[in-house]
């Protein structure tokens, strides 16, 4: 491995005192592997390295490791800058870390590992999302955890009809409608009364927001499966929203198909992942 980018959301710099030092010895292991190094301007300037800025489009097309400082919502951008082209090091500087392999502390020792090929690939489902309507396909993008129907504004509740497979499965009448990845489940899905599904199952999980009736519940549905979404109600605030991060409005008419993508995140571990031990630590199960 001979060319690494470095995505850093500085926003999380300062509560980590010691970041900018950590980032500054990661950033002299993989020049000193032999490998070349860019950074997001942002990442560049806080370790006083700007002759190695690159755009973050180009740190994906010129890369072949990307590490990403951040929470699980920066990994989340990461993923669907990368779109599968390059594996990802997630390093947590966020709460949870789902999606995160290391800890900041770790980063050094960690990226000299990676570099000189001490990795396992954990590969994830992403999805396909496309706002389609009379004059077709208006909008597509990608997302790992989930993609999101809902209103904007005080008064959310609306009718939502969600097909599987053209056939229709409720009409639900809720605060939106999610659809999960198995990446996704223990986000929003979660939240709202979803399953935790492990990342490897070929799975896709429909799970309505607050539901105005008790009989709605979370359903999982075939990997397969392309799961249409249909708002009934004319609000203008109506809009579909990828990974919780990126926004688009939905017009009357207009309904939003979800399907498994044809690509899928690489996330790069250190060690066999162990999805119920990040359980386990991630939410505290069997303590007291």
């Amino acid at each position: 491995m001979t060319r690494v980018g470095v995505l850093v959301n500085v926003s999380r710099l300062g509560g980590y005192p010691k970041a900018a030092g950590l980032l500054r010895d990661a950033v002299r292991a993989i020049e000193g592997r032999g490998a070349s190094v860019r950074l997001n301007a942002e990442g560049a300037a806080a370790v006083g390295r700007e002759d190695l800025v690159a755009a973050d489009r180009d740190l994906v097309g010129e890369s072949e490791l990307l590490v990403v400082l951040g929470g699980d919502g920066t990994i989340l951008n990461a993923a669907r800058l990368a779109a599968g082209r390059v594996p990802i090091l997630g390093v947590n500087m966020g709460g949870f870390g789902f999606l995160a392999e290391v800890q900041l502390d770790d980063l050094p020792a960690a990226i000299q590992g990676v570099v000189a090929g001490e990795r396992v690939m954990d590969e994830r489902t992403m999805l396909t999302a496309e706002i389609t309507g009379p004059s077709g396909v208006r909008q597509r993008c990608l997302a790992l955890n989930d993609v999101v129907v809902t209103k904007t504004g005080v008064a959310r509740l609306m009718r939502v009809a969600t097909w599987v497979n053209e056939e229709h499965l409720s009409t639900y009448p809720a605060d939106g409608v999610i659809v999960a990845t198995p990446t996704g489940s223990t986000a929003y899905s979660l939240s709202a009364g979803g399953p935790i599904v492990h990342p490897q199952v070929d799975v896709l999980v429909v799970t309505p927001i607050c539901p105005h009736t008790l009989t709605a519940r979370p359903v999982v549905v075939s990997g397969g499966a392309v799961v249409a979404i249909e708002p009934l109600d004319d609000a203008e605030d109506v809009r579909m929203s990828v990974d919780g991060q990126e926004s688009f409005p939905l017009r009357r008419g207009e309904r939003v198909n979800v399907r498994q993508a044809e690509t899928r995140t690489r996330l790069i571990r250190l060690r066999p992942p162990s999805f119920y031990s990040i359980l386990r630590t991630k939410l505290a199960w069997g303590g007291r």
